[in-house]
């Protein structure tokens, strides 16, 4: 039976998270992320940030698209207050916030976008919805195993993980201007599918399975 907590997101939106990504998150990552609670919350807080960096970004450079603005102005706030939130938590824990080199999820995503618009702002936006996709699957997939607090924590995030998913799909068709994203949707997927499986040397909220 689904634990009541974690049904803040309608199981729709979760089912089109899962049907976006082209696999679960391995359970090898679970167990690193309960072996290294400090080091999750940690590099949660990182993405939480860079997330905000990264919609920023976007509205800077991409000032005469009102769509994009909007959405990302919304999703900066948010990305903040969740930032805000896992600080909070860290702090109650007595978990020092420290530097943490970057994953090579990110960036190994990021590698795949074309260098020139409009094709670049396309990928960058369907980069951000893998993101986020894979951010609220592995919120969902951790919850089972934390304790309440963090269970609580994880799950009031799904709703808002969904809706970024979403936008950044909507935001990324509309650049495209009516022309089909499921070809380059499809090519990220493999990547994706490579970066999460294949293991790491390196625990990351993002990463592959350690097994050092």
């Amino acid at each position: 039976m689904t634990d009541p907590s974690m049904t803040v997101v309608p199981m729709t939106d979760l089912d089109e998270i899962y049907a976006f990504l082209p696999c679960h998150t391995p359970d090898r990552w679970v167990e690193n992320a309960m072996e290294n609670p400090s080091l999750m919350l940690i590099d949660h807080a990182n993405c939480e940030k860079k997330a905000a960096n990264t919609a920023l970004s976007l509205i800077n450079r991409y000032t005469e698209n009102f769509d994009l603005l909007n959405k990302m102005s919304r999703l900066v706030r948010e990305e903040m207050r969740h930032f805000e939130q896992v600080v909070a938590l860290m702090k109650r824990r007595n978990i020092k916030y420290s530097y943490l080199s970057a994953s090579r999820y990110a960036a190994g995503m990021r590698e795949q976008a074309r260098k020139s618009d409009p094709g670049k702002l396309v990928d960058v936006l369907i980069i951000g919805a893998f993101i986020e996709a894979r951010s609220c699957e592995r919120f969902f997939k951790l919850a089972p195993h934390l304790d309440s607090e963090l269970k609580r924590f994880y799950g009031s995030l799904l709703t808002s993980e969904a809706r970024h998913f979403k936008d950044y799909l909507t935001l990324a068709s509309g650049v495209a201007g009516g022309q089909s994203i499921d070809e380059r949707i499809a090519e990220m997927a493999v990547i994706e599918q490579q970066l999460i499986e294949q293991p790491d040397t390196e625990f990351r909220f993002h990463s592959g399975p350690v097994y050092a």
